[in-house]
């Protein structure tokens, strides 16, 4: 429930708005709580009482004008939008009523009261988007360059690249492999493109469907769709000049594709349901782990969608490609883990670097930091034990009288076995069945595995019927979602 406050002198008018404001419902419960006030003393212990969301505040009062206590009147009731009214229709005022920080500017007599409910909604609306925007900017503080780890000839052009980044506004796309840090690497570029805090918005695009996709980037209006009991701002609107992050673009459908296509070549949009045009102001940052060029000539990806986005392309190498920096990547997330779990585990043996510098970490930083989070935890002193890491031999062996599927795609076959390559669904199928074996059926650490996207999991299991256990390695799992 939001509270309004409402000063004005004329009581009758006082008691009208009242009214009509409590009367008016959101999801069956009443929307406002409404205070009142006769004079701008009485507005201002009001305001500091009900600390109102909207104020809606008349211009001339017995004891001093609207003008001269808006300022008094934010200072107490911290981000609440001023609405002032006046029954003068002076330009001049108009103003400096809002040269002085008022939200909105409106006449009376009101034809109806009704008038009034769309002012208070936006701004009601305005003031939610202020509030999100400053929690986006609370948390985009803490990520700054310090936070890419690494001294490897890579990770040194990858910062030089980034530093060319920050002084454009062009659109940038962030290729890797799951896990490499590519939304890390879109806060920095973020964060060193502005002088000042601006909103960085992020939204996953193979985490919603299609359906709720296209309202969260774009907003809809109420009644746009059942359910839409309020109007709600997208992703791009929340961005406001700041920055619009699409994680895993590449899983992206191709309807959306399409309109993202054209937001971004007439930088305007409208909210599903409206026909009103927003500008986009926002910078848009796109990652993505597949790759674009071959989902292009399988016609998964719009080309000219692809050619928009990789104005500048920045590719982050997986960590296998440059295990010198895993030595400083442990440091750095022994720190932060420690923090996090209030543990002081500080000491990692020669033996037990070496192990984790050996390993595939085919998650990359994410899996390292999941893997030292697991084991600092289990740690019983300050000391990381090679107990709790991976074994390099944990892989399971292949089957005995076949070659693996691994071993099939990866060696150069002989003209003896060479009958036994499979085709590439026939391999696809061999290694989603084994790593459906080694997870025990759970599907997030297969996702983590493979390198893909939970929906794609979801389709590849169908496709090759392996979604009720069916494994042709002869490995018996169940399917099913991580604990």
């Amino acid at each position: 429930m939001e509270t309004l406050l409402i000063v004005d002198d004329d009581v009758s008018l006082l008691e009208t708005l009242k009214m009509h404001f409590e009367e008016i419902e959101h999801d069956g419960q009443p929307r406002y709580q409404v205070a009142t006030a006769t004079s701008a003393a009485a507005g201002l212990r009001a305001a500091q009482e009900a600390m109102p969301s909207v104020v809606i505040l008349d211009m001339m009062l017995p004891d001093r004008t609207g003008l001269e206590i808006i300022e008094e009147m934010k200072g107490l009731c911290g981000d609440a939008r001023i609405i002032l009214v006046t029954a003068y229709h002076d330009m001049e005022t108009t103003i400096r009523a809002m040269k002085a920080g008022a939200f909105d500017y409106i006449h009376k007599p009101f034809p109806d009261p009704a008038a009034l409910d769309l002012v208070v909604e936006r701004a009601l609306e305005y003031r939610q988007l202020s509030r999100r925007a400053d929690e986006v900017n609370r948390e985009n503080a803490a990520v700054r360059l310090g936070d890419i780890v690494g001294t490897s000839p890579s990770m040194q052009q990858l910062v030089k690249e980034i530093g060319k980044v920050t002084g454009s506004a062009a659109t940038v796309l962030i290729t890797g492999e799951s896990g490499t840090g590519k939304e890390l690497i879109a806060r920095v570029i973020h964060n060193y493109s502005y002088d000042e805090p601006r909103p960085f918005i992020g939204i996953n695009c193979s985490a919603i469907v299609d359906t709720l996709l296209e309202s969260e980037l774009f907003g809809h209006e109420k009644g746009a769709f059942t359910g839409a009991t309020s109007g709600k701002p997208g992703k791009f609107e929340l961005a406001e000049d700041g920055t619009v992050f699409l994680d895993e673009i590449g899983d992206m459908s191709l309807m959306l594709q399409a309109k993202l296509l054209r937001v971004l070549q007439e930088r305007e949009f409208e909210r599903v349901g409206g026909v009103k045009r927003i500008k986009l102001r926002a910078r848009v940052i796109a990652a993505t782990h597949r790759n674009l060029a071959e989902e292009v000539e399988h016609v998964r990806f719009r080309e000219d969608l692809y050619q928009r986005l990789k104005v500048i392309t920045l590719l982050i190498p997986p960590l296998r490609e440059r295990r010198e920096d895993i030595p400083l990547l442990v440091k750095h997330l022994l720190e932060r883990i420690n923090e996090k779990v209030h543990k002081r585990v500080t000491r990692v043996p020669l033996e037990v670097m070496e192990r984790l510098t050996r390993l595939p970490w085919r998650g990359n930083v994410r899996e390292l930091e999941n893997v030292l989070t697991r084991a600092v935890v289990l740690a019983p002193g300050d000391v990381l034990r090679g107990d709790d890491l991976p074994s390099l031999d944990s892989a399971p062996p292949p089957e005995a009288g076949r070659p693996s599927a691994s071993n099939i795609m990866f060696t150069a076959p002989t003209v003896d076995d060479a009958s036994l390559i499979p085709t590439l669904d026939e391999a696809e199928r061999l290694l989603i069945a084994r790593a459906m074996a080694v997870t025990k059926g759970h599907k997030g650490r297969t996702c983590q595995i493979l390198g893909i996207s939970r929906p794609t999991l979801e389709r590849k299991l169908q496709k090759y019927n392996l979604s009720q256990g069916q494994n042709p390695l002869g490995h018996g799992f169940t399917v099913k979602d991580d604990p």
